[in-house]
C-alpha cells in the first residue's frame, strides 16, 4: 500500500460523503412521502428546517465529489515514478483491475452531481421550492453511485504496491493490442479529425439556435453529450499526436504532465464543464410549465446554454490551434 496526502483526503471525502448521501437518501424517503408546502403541520415544519440544512450538505458533498475527479487524475500521473514500468496516469491505474472502473465512475459522479447542482440551484429560485421531490429522487441513482465509487476507490489504493510491474500507456494505447484504447488510436486522423470539427460545429449550432427556439434546447443537450465522447475519441486518434509530434504516441493522459505544458487541462476542463452545463441546460427546460418557475427557467437554461457555448467554442479553437501549430504532418504529408 502507498500513502499520500492527496490519496488519504479522497478516501475521506468520499467515505465521509457516502455517509452523508446514504443519510439523505434515507431521509428524502420520508421527504417524498411527507412533502407537503401547503400544510402547516409540526411534520412539514420539521422537513423544511431539515430540507435547508441537508440540500447544503448534499450540495457541498456533490461539489467536492466533482472536484475529486480532477485531483484523483492528478495524483494517479504523480504517483506514476513509484510503480516499474509506468510512465503517466494509464501505469498508476493499471497497477489494480479497480483503476480504470473507479475512474469511470468518477466521471459518471461528475455529470450526476453538477445536473443535480443545477437542478437545486433552480428550485431554490422557486418561491415554493417545486422540485425538491425531484432532486431528492435523484440521490437515490447518485447515492449508488457513490457508494460504489468510494470502493473501487478505495480497493485501488489498497492494492497499490511499488513492488508490481505495470503496464505503461503504449502497451494500452498501441497498435498491438486489441482493446478499446487501441481501436480509437487506430482511427485515421483525416477522418477522425471531420468528426470532431463536424460534431462541435453542430453542437455549436444547435447551441446558438436554441438561444432563439428553445426547443432546440433538448437537442443541444444531446448534442454536448455527443460531443464529449467525440471530443474523447479525438483526443486519442489525432489530437494527442499533434502535441507530442510522434505519430505514434495516442496516450490521453501524457497530455497532462509539465514536459507538454499541462495542454491537456486545457482540453479536458472545458470539455468536462461545456459537457455539464450543456446537459444541464436541457435537464432545466421540462420545468418551464411549474408555475412558480416559468419566468426562470427560460433565462438560466440561456445562461447555460451561453456558457456551455463559449466552452466548447475554447475547446473547438484551442484544439484547432494545437493542430496549426505542431511540427507533425498527418494529412498531406509523409507523416
Amino acid at each position: 500500500m502507498v500513502l499520500n496526502p492527496a490519496m488519504v483526503a479522497l478516501v475521506i471525502a468520499s467515505l465521509v460523503g457516502s455517509l452523508m448521501l446514504a443519510y439523505s437518501a434515507a431521509f428524502g424517503w420520508h421527504l417524498i412521502r411527507h412533502w407537503d408546502l401547503a400544510s402547516g403541520s409540526e411534520l412539514q415544519l420539521g422537513l423544511e428546517r431539515h430540507t435547508y440544512l441537508i440540500s447544503t450538505l448534499v450540495a457541498f458533498v456533490l461539489a467536492s465529489e466533482a472536484l475529486g475527479l480532477l485531483l484523483f487524475v492528478y495524483n494517479a500521473d504523480r504517483l506514476a515514478p513509484l510503480f516499474v514500468g509506468a510512465m503517466c496516469a494509464v501505469g498508476t491505474l493499471n497497477t489494480s483491475a479497480f483503476g480504470f472502473p473507479a475512474l469511470m465512475l468518477k466521471i459518471l459522479v461528475f455529470f450526476a452531481a453538477s445536473t443535480w447542482l443545477i437542478l437545486h440551484r433552480l428550485d431554490t429560485r422557486g418561491w415554493d421550492y417545486p422540485l425538491t421531490r425531484v432532486k431528492y429522487g435523484l440521490l437515490f441513482l447518485i447515492a449508488p453511485l457513490i457508494l460504489a465509487e468510494t470502493w473501487f476507490q478505495a480497493r485501488f489504493f489498497l492494492a497499490m504496491d511499488t513492488d508490481v510491474i505495470t503496464s505503461c500507456c503504449g502497451s494500452l494505447f498501441g497498435s498491438n493490442r486489441k482493446a478499446l484504447g487501441s481501436e480509437l488510436a487506430g482511427l485515421p486522423a483525416g477522418p477522425a479529425m471531420a468528426l470532431f470539427f463536424g460534431t462541435l460545429g453542430l453542437t455549436l449550432g444547435l447551441g446558438l439556435g436554441s438561444l432563439r427556439r428553445p426547443l432546440l434546447g433538448y437537442g443541444y443537450a444531446l448534442a454536448s453529450a455527443l460531443a464529449f465522447v467525440v471530443t474523447l475519441v479525438a483526443i486519442v486518434s489525432f489530437v494527442s499526436l499533434y502535441v507530442y509530434e510522434h505519430p505514434h504516441h495516442h496516450c490521453p493522459f501524457c497530455l497532462l504532465k509539465a514536459e507538454y505544458g499541462y495542454q491537456g487541462y486545457l482540453l479536458y476542463v472545458p470539455l468536462f464543464l461545456a459537457t455539464a452545463l450543456g446537459i444541464g441546460s436541457g435537464v432545466v427546460r421540462p420545468f418551464a410549465g411549474v408555475q412558480s418557475l416559468s419566468g426562470l427557467v427560460e433565462p438560466m437554461a440561456r445562461h447555460l446554454t451561453l456558457a456551455s457555448l463559449w466552452l466548447f467554442g475554447f475547446l473547438t479553437l484551442w484544439t484547432a490551434l494545437i493542430v496549426a501549430r505542431s511540427g507533425l504532418v498527418l494529412i498531406g504529408g509523409a507523416g
